[in-house]
Formats: C-alpha cells, structure tokens, sequence
C-alpha cells in the first residue's frame, strides 16, 4: 500500500453528500456533518498503533463548508486501506450540552470499517474502496409463515466447536451451515455484529477475578461496519470481505440473515465516559439531554441516541440502506426499540416518523422488520408497534407459556391465545399471527436448560453482587436448585425442556429458537450473561453429544411444523379462546371429557383439534397437562396416530409421519407435565 505523501496531493472543496469516506478513481472525499464546530481537521494515520498523524489538514470553513457539512476532495491519495479520524473545535460548555474537544481525534460515524483497539486508544476508521457490487446468491425472501429463526452469537456460536478451523469468527460460522441445515432452520439472527465500541467494562468477575468484557457487542461505535473481532484476519478491510463470505455462504444455503441493530445508545454512555466520535462531533445534536446537559438515559446504557432528530434518523436510514443493499442483510431486529419513537423530550409516540419512515423506505420494503417493542425506561409496546411492517419480540408469549408450563393459576385461556398467535395483541389493523415472533428464551435470560434447573438468577460471576438482571424469570428447578444427578428431577426437566420446544413450534406466529437451547446449552443460571466472554456463554458441544436425543426431538418438532400448514398459517383462527367460545372455523377446544372448555375453571388440562381443511388433508389433536398428575382424555373419532409424546423416553417421543403408531382407544392417558400431538389422514 503506497504510504503518506501529501506533496503529491490536490486538495479542493468536495461535496455535502453522501457522508463518509467516498473513494474515486483518482482520490477520495471525506465528508462529515457538524452544526456546532467552528473548525474541523482531517487527520491520516500510516499505523494502527499511531496515537499522531502523518499528515493533518485543517478546512476552510469558506472553502469546505456547506451549510452543515465538511467537505475536500483529496487527489493522489491512496485510495484503500487508508487510515483516518477528524478533530473538531467549538464550544466546550456541558449545560449547553456542547462537549467540543480540539484535542481528541474522532472516529467517522459513517466509516465503513475499523481497525484496532478502542480501548487502547488505537481504533482507526478505514477509507474502503467502492468495490461493493458483489454476488450473492440470495433466498427468495423466505415468507414470514415459512420463517424458523435461530439466535446466536457469532464468535460464542464456534468458539468451543471441535474440528472447526477458524473458532469464533465469521469463517466458523460458515464451517457450521451444515449443522443449521441439519437442524431445519431457515434464518439466523446475530447479536450485534456492527463495530462496538470499549470491550472492557471496567470490572472483575467476584468468582473468578477474571477481567469482564463487553461479550454481546451491544455498544455500538461503528453503525456502518462489520466488527474486526470476528475476522480472522481483521487487516484494514479485509474482515468486511469475510463477512460478505458469510453472508454469500448463508444465502447459498437457503438462509437468511438478521441482524441485532442497536440504535438506540452508543458506546459513549455518560458525561462520564469515553469521547470516541458522536460527543466530540455534535453532541447536541446526536443524544437526548435535559436542560443541564446531562444525557437522558431511557437505554440503561448511559445515553440514548435522539433518533428522531433529523440528522440522526437520516443517519439511520442511510445505515439500513447500507447493510441491505451493499452487504445484503435481509432483515434486522432493533434492540429497544421503543427508543425510536422517543421525541425529544422522551415522550413515545406510536405513529413516529422514524419507525414509520423506516416501514415506507423503498430500499427496505422486502426486509424483516423486528422490533423488541420495550425499552429500559417503562415503555412498553407489545402488540402496538409500528403497524403492519412491524413483527415484535412477544414479551408475553414467553412469560405466559412459561407461567402455564409452571402450572401458575388462572393461565389456560391467555396460554391459548398465545399459541392461536395472540389475537388480542395482534388482531387489528389487518395486523396477523406473523406480527409475532414467538420466544421461550433468547439472549436475554436464562437457557432453556437454566429455565427449567434454575429458580433464582445466579449472575454473581457478573461482579455486581447478583443485582443485575430480571428477578422474575416465570423458572422452576423442580425440586433442586442447579444440577443434579437425580434420575427423577432429570427426567422431569428433560420432559419440561420438550413441553417448551413442542409448544413453540406448534404455535401461530414465527418460532424463534436460541442458540444451542435444543442441546441443553447451560449459562449456569446466568441470566444476564452479556460480560461473559468465556465458558459461560459460549456453546459447550460436549452437551451436544451428551443431550442428542433433545437434538433429534427439536430437529423433528422443527420439521413437524413444516409438514404441517395449519400451524404456521398466517391468519387467524376464526375466533378467539373467550371464556363459553366452544368452536371456530378451523379449530376446536376441549376438555378432558370431550366437552366445551371452561375458560373461567381452575382445570388448565384441555385439547383442541385443527380441521383437516387447513392442513393438506391433515387433522391434528393437541394435548397440554400442566398439572402434577396423570389424566385420561377422551379424543374425537379418528384414526388418529401419534406424532409426539413428551412424556416418552426416545424415540417414542416423537415419529416421524411414516412411522406414527395407531391410537386403538378414544382414550388417551397423558402423564403429568407432558403434551402429545395426534395427526389424522383425512378421507
């Protein structure tokens, strides 16, 4: 790469748009927003580990300024691999809310990618040549109904996976497509991957004395940019050429990719923390302060991005714009996304124009919108987000599937509305089941395996005294808390895990499974795991040899939901479960004796049969007993034959359609804290 040379270049004003780093044949334009700066200066940098530049060059505010914008052309530089930051000059005056430093050097909120060590004080943003319009082969926009969701963690997902290549990078992701194909799933959602900021925070675990680290990369510094910690070889750019591998790899594959997008907080935080770009650029415009110039913090991280200012929602736009059209990413779940509706005084607004200007953006019309419809300060908008572009994380579904399995009173008629898809969430607008991504667990919280080990949070590893995280996990351990080698309290966990599984996968909506639950991955009752960047959090694969059969009996509920269009239908059922509603068009409820369901009773045993009409010719009887003891349940007249048994040891516990057995009886004896699914051929 040809080194700094500034007696070969040509400098003249450039233009107010796009922003970033534009590279042409014979030179590169850097453009950047700033309202308040009364001067800026570009700085070019020959080594990551420089902490001076090789070469600084000051704009001319009546040359390279227009209106807001910071313009030069720079003919004869190199025009890839290039290092650079900007200084900014202003107003230093913190109850204004201005925090102008002239001697801290800036990364570009718009660079496309980023080298070293921001902790160190070493981070660089890279000028990355326009050489985007790569091929890749992409689903055919998988449709919602169709969609089985996987959550992981790129570097956690492989970093203790034996015979692969290249442990925790984007690489190892690849190597382990054969699995997700084996498995069933269709889309992968990524915590975040965007370039973070600091991965220190500043804390030792209080069990080991080991340095914590920011390990779920929810601290974003670099909007535009696939993170360097993930590459194998995370030179310059080369680490975005590694992602762009992924995703061509995933696409060929038959599977999409999401991203988890953070917009609402950056790695900044406080008056308190680090000025690494967006304080030291324009920090009024950019963060939501109250009139003394402290920053309002609706994240819980420190600082909230103002989202619904002009110029960061068209930051925003233009991020999406990026990641869809030049790295291809076919959908994005948005952490906290409440935050996008906050105005500038906090207030949420349902109808704001960022959320709805991100719906109507023609460049995103075809992609996954997903939000998690809450934030960190009370607002709360499951089932009211964003209207008909809009799928939610649905916080009740999980809290309610979890309190029915638990056998929590008063829980069987809001238990089947959330496996009918949530009617009294989603029926209005022309909103559908497909509005709700269906979750039993996720990053957040506890494993599978912990849901059902675990009655308290154990995150004292954390090094905040076990104060950290949701008390109120809706968990049971079933006798003893933390493992066990108890055959009886195995079994009944095992047996719990699968109630889980099958009840996800049955259920109206889009399933969404967290990593390395169909294993029994274990966080060791850690439900808040986000500084673990070690055993904690990353997948044990001896679990997956040791736990196969969970494996095999998630694999088959996976691929029982795909035999089966009844469960994964788009609309609604033709009613709702209302306490005396016996029948809907293509679905009916029982109770044990054959008779209407008492929605208002304290019996949380019942059934309910899904036509044939809607199922290709097949009809389906589901079983749930939440309660401790065994029951006889007297079914409609069918040749029905059993698919899945929860209470079985394999391989009864679930048969494939070809190998199902007869039911010989109307009667069905269904064991306690178990669920069994019967499947009929229609005439």
């Amino acid at each position: 790469m040809r080194r700094i040379n500034p007696s070969e270049y040509v400098i003249t004003p450039g233009r107010p748009y796009p922003f970033g780093a534009i590279v042409s044949n014979d030179g590169v334009r850097f453009t950047i927003f700033s309202r308040h700066a009364t001067r800026v200066w570009l700085a070019l940098f020959e080594d990551v580990e420089d902490t001076h530049p090789a070469w600084e060059f000051e704009f001319d505010p009546k040359r390279h300024r227009i209106g807001d914008v910071w313009s030069i052309f720079i003919q004869g530089i190199p025009t890839e691999g290039i290092l650079y930051m900007y200084r900014m000059d202003g107003p230093y005056d913190p109850r204004a809310g201005h925090r102008f430093d002239p001697s801290i050097y800036l990364l570009d909120p718009y660079g496309k990618a980023f080298v070293g060590d921001v902790d160190k004080g070493t981070m660089k943003t890279v000028v990355v040549p326009d050489d985007m319009d790569w091929e890749s082969k992409r689903p055919s926009h998988i449709p919602m109904n169709e969609l089985i969701i996987y959550e992981t963690h790129v570097r956690g997902f492989t970093v203790q996976s034996p015979g692969v290549k290249h442990p925790g990078t984007y690489q190892g992701l690849i190597e382990k497509i054969p699995y997700l194909k084996d498995l069933g799933v269709n889309a992968v959602e990524l915590l975040p991957i965007q370039e973070f900021g600091e991965r220190r925070i500043g804390r030792c675990s209080l069990v080991t004395n080991e340095e914590l680290i920011n390990y779920w990369g929810y601290s974003n510094i670099g909007f535009f940019a696939p993170t360097h910690c993930y590459a194998v070889t995370p030179n310059r750019y080369e680490h975005l050429s590694e992602f762009r591998r992924m995703v061509e790899a995933l696409h060929r594959a038959g599977i999409e990719i999401i991203l988890d997008v953070v917009f609402n907080h950056t790695s900044e935080g406080n008056e308190l923390g680090p000025t690494l770009s967006f304080r030291g650029i324009d920090n009024t415009i950019y963060y939501f302060l109250d009139k003394d110039g402290r920053y309002l913090n609706y994240s819980g991280c420190g600082n909230t991005l103002n989202c619904n200012h002009p110029i960061v929602r068209d930051f925003i736009l233009d991020c999406l714009r990026y990641w869809v059209a030049v790295m291809h990413i076919d959908g994005f779940r948005f952490d906290l996304a409440s935050i996008l509706g906050r105005d500038e005084k906090g207030n949420v607004h349902p109808d704001a124009p960022l959320i709805k200007r991100i719906a109507e953006d023609p460049v995103l019309r075809h992609v996954k919108l997903i939000a998690e419809a809450w934030d960190a300060s009370g607002a709360y908008q499951v089932g009211s987000f964003g209207g008909l572009r809009w799928a939610e994380w649905n916080g009740k579904y999980r809290d309610d599937v979890r309190r029915y399995w638990r056998n929590d009173p008063g829980m069987l008629p809001v238990f089947a509305t959330r496996i009918a898809g949530s009617s009294d969430l989603y029926q209005w607008g022309g909103r559908t089941p497909l509005h709700s991504i269906n979750l039993i667990t996720c990053h957040d919280g506890f494993t599978l395996h912990d849901l059902v080990t675990y009655s308290q949070k154990h995150n004292e590893a954390n090094g905040e005294n076990n104060r950290d995280g949701l008390d109120e996990n809706f968990s049971c351990n079933y006798g003893i808390e933390g493992e066990t080698d108890d055959p009886e309290i195995n079994k009944i966990r095992t047996q719990m895990k699968k109630n889980f599984l099958a009840t996800l996968f049955i259920s109206l909506g889009v399933p969404m499974l967290l990593g390395g639950d169909e294993f029994g991955r274990t966080q060791n009752g850690n439900n808040n795991a986000y500084c673990q960047d070690n055993k904690i959090s990353w997948y044990n694969w001896d679990l997956f040899q040791k736990n196969y059969d969970l494996f095999q009996f998630c694999k088959g509920m996976i691929q029982f939901r795909k035999e089966n269009p009844a469960v994964r239908q788009p609309t609604f059922f033709d009613g709702i479960p209302k306490y005396g509603q016996q029948k809907w068009a293509d679905i009916t409820w029982f109770n044990s004796e054959g008779n209407t369901v008492n929605w208002d009773g304290e019996d949380s045993v019942f059934g309910c049969r899904i036509d044939s009409e809607v199922n290709n010719g097949y009809a389906l009887f589901i079983i749930f007993n939440n309660t401790l003891y065994e029951r006889k349940f007297l079914v409609t007249a069918e040749p029905w034959r059993i698919r899945v048994n929860t209470a079985e040891s394999p391989p009864r516990d679930y048969y494939e359609r070809h190998q199902t057995r007869l039911l010989t009886e109307r009667t069905i004896t269904v064991q306690p804290r178990s669920m069994i699914i019967l499947e009929a051929k229609g005439n």
